[in-house]
């Protein structure tokens, strides 16, 4: 095994320093909301409410700016016949930010909701938030086997080991990292990531640029110049255009429902902090690309005969998602290489801890704590937290593993919560009426039609075949196989999302109209939805205020511990009274 031991050493300085800024943090936070009398699991999950602009900005940022972000953008610039013209990942999250910001982030934190999953808790129930905590859950550790597939990427150019491997240690070192603090280690290591990935991409750019190899980007980016590489801004051929726009909608909306983002629009100080630190954050997304972008675009120019790579290209060893580190590798003086896959290294590392803290949020809160013991102390949450980091860093090793390239399971992870989250937010955040009924039809309708449709990167048939469908042939260069994938140019992942949010809606209002007119018997209310929608677990606080049964100084003197019901857990005295949105919002109203 030929170790480099210059780059070995980079990489552990930077996870030193990582590793030491999120101890700090962890101890310079570790009294953090004991004043207010919030429990310490709420404080990990949410970082006590008190997040500032500053570093919610950067954290909010380097959450998506991670190791799939950046490695996934170089790959697709520089793959031959896509280009930067479907490299969507830097417009689609912005405007996915843009869109959180404006219309998302301002209801769920001025209502005091701890994840993303409480409002449909509150509304649907507890059994519905199980549900819908499956798709969460596997939009969090697709996206975290991304992260982790481009860290394993990296080291194994860095130190030449097996890229399996690379994952492995990669994901050792989240899982330990994750369990040495909560969203205040997360927060404050974000801050350093985004120095990291800014300092060494841009540090590494120019020398890459100016190696004689690489020819001018600026005539590559409309001609070719090399064989078997295609301009790198690429086209849409008239026959994509519709498979585009549904990539793009999946981006741009499946990039809203996510615990990572409401985990930090939840930890802003104010609602209007929280929609400023989106804004902010879709401007750093954009800023933080432009390093890939050229990265993919010189590997798109290089003549590789040329280099220590060798003649074939990295696309002809299908190795095209590790372009970044390749390039920095062998086009870059070895001190100037060294640092920036260090620092890159380093800086997705604190992107894989957000998203196994993510996960285990959702399940320590809204599936063992609401759904099954609602009694359960302070303490015992924590360990529930512990456990389920390791399990769930574990999944995601086994997906990093199993499954395709980086973007691969960037799509993968957004079709889940585009196709079945995303209609459920809009239900239960705008759309007055909608139950318990609506949400299971919505969620089988669209999980049935997306499902359908097949997924070449799981290797996964459809047995739905949409307009416009073709069969292309995949050849692996490496092993020569050939492999016949069943393209769908019809944007089904977007039909499946409309679909999913108009049965939601239609089988709401059937369902009211059956028990209410009497048509069915309220017997048959089994959900408790309709007929028994003044049960305990589904009517809070919140509603009765808004309805007039109670005043809101009858309340005040009232102070359970958050963790008693389950009604309890969604509502606060202070989120009452900072609470601006209309009495008539559909999450208070059960019709």
């Amino acid at each position: 095994m030929n170790i480099h031991v210059e780059g070995l050493v980079a990489i552990v300085i930077f996870y030193l320093l990582i590793l030491l800024v999120g101890i700090w943090a962890a101890w310079k936070n570790k009294n953090s909301g004991v004043m207010e009398g919030t429990d310490r699991s709420e404080t990990i999950m949410v970082g006590g409410r008190d997040i500032g602009l500053f570093v919610g900005a950067f954290t909010m940022t380097a959450t998506w700016v991670g190791g799939g972000y950046i490695n996934g953008t170089a790959e697709y610039v520089y793959l031959p016949g896509f280009g930067l013209a479907w490299a969507q990942a830097p417009f689609g999250y912005a405007l996915s930010l843009v869109l959180g910001g404006l219309f998302f982030a301002k209801p769920m934190r001025s209502r005091g909701y701890v994840t993303m999953l409480d409002p449909f808790q509150q509304l649907y129930g507890k059994r519905m938030g199980g549900l819908l905590f499956i798709p969460a859950l596997m939009g969090e550790m697709f996206w975290s086997a991304a992260i982790l597939s481009a860290l394993g990427a990296t080291l194994s150019v860095i130190i030449d080991i097996d890229i399996n491997m690379s994952v492995v240690i990669s994901a050792l070192i989240a899982i330990f990292y994750t369990l040495v603090g909560g969203l205040y280690s997360v927060a404050y290591t974000d801050v350093v990531q985004l120095f990291c990935i800014f300092l060494g991409l841009w540090v590494s750019v120019p020398f890459a640029l100016s190696n004689p190899a690489v020819s001018d980007i600026g005539v590559t980016a409309v001609k070719q110049l090399h064989a078997n590489q295609t301009a790198w801004l690429g086209k849409i051929e008239s026959s994509d255009k519709w498979m585009w726009a549904d990539n793009f909608c999946l981006l741009m909306l499946g990039g809203i429902p996510w615990q990572v983002y409401f985990q930090r629009v939840l930890s802003a100080s104010s609602a209007t902090y929280a929609q400023v630190l989106s804004f902010l954050a879709a401007f750093g997304c954009i800023i933080m690309a432009i390093p890939s972008v050229l990265i993919g675009a010189i590997g798109a120019s290089t003549d590789w005969n040329q280099t220590s790579y060798g003649p074939i290209p990295p696309m002809q060893k299908d190795q095209s998602d590790m372009i970044l580190p390749i390039v920095l590798q062998h086009l870059c003086p070895a001190y100037i290489s060294f640092f920036g896959l260090g620092a890159v290294s380093a800086a997705v590392m604190s992107s894989a801890d957000s998203s196994i803290l993510s996960a285990s949020s959702m399940f320590a809160r809204n599936i063992y704590q609401l759904a099954f013991r609602q009694s359960a102390s302070d303490r015992e949450i924590l360990w529930v937290m512990r456990i389920t980091i390791f399990v769930f860093g574990a999944l995601a090793t086994a997906m990093a593993l199993l499954t395709g390239t980086v973007y691969g399971l960037w799509y993968l992870s957004s079709d889940l919560v585009y196709v079945i989250i995303f209609p459920q937010l809009l239900s239960v955040l705008f759309i007055r009426g909608t139950n318990t009924y609506g949400s299971v039809a919505g969620y089988f309708f669209g999980l049935i039609l997306r499902i359908g449709g097949g997924e070449p990167y799981l290797k996964l048939p459809p047995f739905i075949y949409y307009p416009g469908w073709t069969i292309e042939e995949k050849v692996h260069h490496l092993t020569h196989e050939v492999e016949y994938l069943v393209m769908q140019r019809f944007p089904f992942k977007t039909a499946s999302m409309l679909a999913s949010f108009l049965s939601n809606v239609a089988f709401s209002y059937l369902f009211k109209y059956l028990f209410e007119s009497g048509t069915l018997s309220a017997k048959y209310d089994f959900l408790d939805a309709v007929v028994a929608q003044h049960s305990a677990e589904i009517m809070d606080k919140t509603t009765l205020v808004n309805k007039n049964i109670i005043g809101l100084n009858e309340m005040a003197p009232v102070k359970p511990r958050l963790s008693v019901t389950l009604a309890a857990t969604f509502t606060r005295k202070e989120t009452l009274e900072e609470e601006d949105s209309s009495p008539e919002s559909p999450i208070h109203e059960n019709e």
